[in-house]
């Protein structure tokens, strides 16, 4: 939902998107993947997942990957990077007290990390460039 907010600043791009709630295919302008749900706790379903966005991004080859979190996302910006891709971590906006643990290993990955809260900026962390609530 939170990426969806952002639609207006992809007007005029070619946009794909990747979720694990297929019901969001009625609400979006492109093409839509869904891929399974999961977490470090459920190693089979995250190569599953992990497999299923590798070969999403190596389907449609996107110039830009942005995410706003979550497991799927952080493999979307990895195998984005991969293949020469811009990348782009929104931390979610529930993550209100400290970055997830995505947020955290995309640190390395993204091109621009970014936090929805103005308080978890830092010199060396994620910037805070607004919040799409």
């Amino acid at each position: 939902m939170q990426l969806l907010r952002m639609r207006p600043a992809f007007d005029g791009c070619e946009v794909s998107y990747v979720t694990t709630n297929s019901d969001y295919a009625r609400e979006v302008d492109g093409p839509l993947y869904a891929v399974a749900d999961a977490n470090l706790w459920e190693k089979i379903k995250l190569l599953k997942m992990f497999a299923q966005v590798a070969w999403v991004v190596l389907r449609v080859r996107p110039d830009v990957v942005i995410s706003t979190g979550a497991a799927p996302g952080f493999a979307a910006l990895l195998f984005g990077r991969m293949i020469g891709a811009k990348t782009i971590w929104v931390d979610s906006i529930a993550n209100s007290e400290a970055l997830s643990n995505s947020g955290r290993k995309a640190k390395r990955i993204a091109h621009v990390w970014l936090t929805q809260w103005q308080h978890l900026e830092s010199e060396n962390g994620p910037r805070f460039w607004g919040s799409v609530l």
